[in-house]
């Protein structure tokens, strides 16, 4: 009984504790949310404080910038209303001095119309007393207008052919005073510049023996190891009464070149029979191949400039193609040097006259191949491997295929004269050397008034012997000036070519 009436006060107590808690408790938040809402209330009152505060300094600053902005746009309207007031001032100035203007022209167009009647009168009777003077005139005369013009025409004709002849006289001379010194001082520190030797290098088809006792082992037994020896190279091999010596021929310098060198080999090897025949010749050839590329390489590396590796192959094949006599790499390779002395002279492109003068004969290494001129080969060949337009008209133009379109062009012309025509550089035969003469004194007594022509100086020269009665001293200026252009048009000619015209007047009178 008593246990159990402790156990419910003990409850009763925990109840009772729980109670005062949870009333303490709730006191507590209750106190701190009314001590939370004073403080936002707080913080509430002091933001808005805060921000009538700032509402109050905005207004004012923005009345403040309003005002300013009113003024500063009153300035501007009155300074605006100033400018548009000076503008409509002298636009009514402008219309004014207009309006006088256009009644000055008025005046004006009536005072000019009462001239031109006047002229037109005036011109009338000018044409009349015109009329009646040339009437009288030719009565006097006793020619008609048509004959008195053709008289007028022929004696003005006769007056400016002499004076053209004067004046043609006057231009060479003072030209020739100027361009000629400043020509020989350019050509001459060009070719000096360019130490090249005066010999004249050429392929040689000649192959030296040790004794005539080769000579039968070349042949063969039945002339069998000849003719494979020729069916292998290409080329012909003469064995003559020549001793010590055997003689190759061939068009192309190429297979005659790999035939030297392996009739060379086979000599020294001993070795000579079908077999070895081949084997030696594709060696050859090969070694040649290497030979022309590694030419080429050097010609380009001294020079400076890049290629493509086709165009060094063939600058190497210009080693063993000739004309007349001069070797075709020398030849280009001194071109490109006197065009590269003369452009560094004129101030123009180096590069460009190099490259024009080492491919201006390019076509040349394959026109034993090729059907064609060698400029047209060349054009092609520099097309195919990506040269410039301005190196091909170098090309084309050193033999006036094409017009000149750059001073580059016009050097290499220049150079490859130089490089062709100097002391030593090739070699004519007689027959053409002949015939080349005898086609400049023809052309010369192709124009009227002439007497005589002859050709001297190895044709450098053309001295001419007009008739004194049919060509008069200016006339003899103008017909020098035409026989050189004619030459230049018709005649193909290294250097350059003197037109000498030598008058004149003999009086004879006989003593009986």
């Amino acid at each position: 009984m008593n246990s159990g009436i402790s156990i419910i006060t003990i409850a009763v107590v925990l109840v009772s504790l729980a109670v005062i808690v949870y009333v303490a408790r709730k006191i507590m938040a209750q106190s701190k949310l009314n001590k939370a809402e004073k403080d936002i209330q707080r913080k509430i009152e002091d933001s808005s404080k805060k921000a009538k505060t700032i509402l109050s300094k905005a207004e004012n600053e923005a009345n403040e910038w309003i005002s300013n902005a009113k003024k500063n746009f009153s300035v501007e309207i009155q300074a605006k209303r100033e400018d548009f007031n000076q503008l409509e001032n002298r636009l009514m100035q402008k219309e004014k001095h207009l309006d006088e203007r256009e009644t000055h022209m008025s005046e004006k167009d009536v005072t000019l119309s009462q001239e031109l009647e006047r002229v037109k009168s005036v011109k009338q009777k000018h044409d009349d007393v015109l009329k009646k003077l040339l009437k009288i005139l030719e009565e006097a005369a006793n020619l008609s207008r048509e004959e008195a013009r053709k008289v007028l025409l022929d004696n003005v004709e006769r007056e400016c052919r002499q004076r053209a002849g004067t004046m043609i006289k006057e231009i060479e001379s003072q030209a020739k005073k100027v361009a000629n010194q400043k020509a020989k001082e350019i050509i001459t520190d060009a070719i000096q510049r360019t130490a090249m030797d005066h010999v004249v290098p050429s392929t040689t088809s000649v192959v030296q023996l040790p004794d005539d006792d080769m000579k039968g082992r070349i042949i063969g037994r039945e002339g069998r190891n000849i003719r494979s020896f020729e069916a292998q190279t290409g080329v012909d091999v003469i064995i003559d009464d020549t001793p010590g010596a055997v003689v190759l021929s061939a068009f192309d310098p190429i297979r005659r070149e790999i035939s030297k060198m392996a009739l060379q080999a086979l000599v020294e090897d001993g070795r000579i029979h079908p077999t070895r025949i081949e084997e030696m010749v594709n060696k050859c050839r090969e070694e040649l191949q290497g030979i022309i590329r590694q030419r080429g390489e050097e010609v380009v590396e001294k020079l400076g400039i890049e290629l493509h590796p086709k165009i060094k192959e063939l600058l190497g094949k210009l080693h063993y193609r000739t004309s007349y006599g001069q070797n075709m790499l020398t030849h280009a390779v001194e071109t490109a040097r006197i065009a590269a002395n003369m452009a560094e002279l004129l101030g123009v492109n180096i590069n460009l006259a190099i490259r024009g003068g080492l491919l201006h004969d390019i076509g040349k290494a394959v026109d034993f191949e090729q059907k064609g001129s060698h400029t047209d080969l060349g054009e092609e060949i520099c097309r195919r491997y990506g040269e410039s337009e301005e190196v091909i008209n170098c090309i084309m133009a050193h033999h006036e295929d094409e017009e000149p379109e750059t001073i580059e062009a016009v050097i290499v012309t220049v150079a490859d004269a130089i490089s062709s025509v100097r002391p030593g550089a090739r070699k004519e035969s007689l027959d053409l050397y002949i015939k080349r003469l005898e086609k400049l004194e023809n052309l010369a007594h192709s124009f009227e008034g002439i007497d005589k022509a002859y050709a001297i100086q190895a044709g450098r020269e053309i001295r001419v012997i007009v008739k004194p009665d049919e060509i008069d001293d200016p006339s003899a200026h103008k017909l020098a000036f035409d026989i050189a252009q004619k030459i230049e048009a018709e005649l193909d000619y290294p250097g350059e070519v003197r037109v000498s015209i030598i008058r004149e007047t003999r009086a004879v009178a006989t003593a009986r």
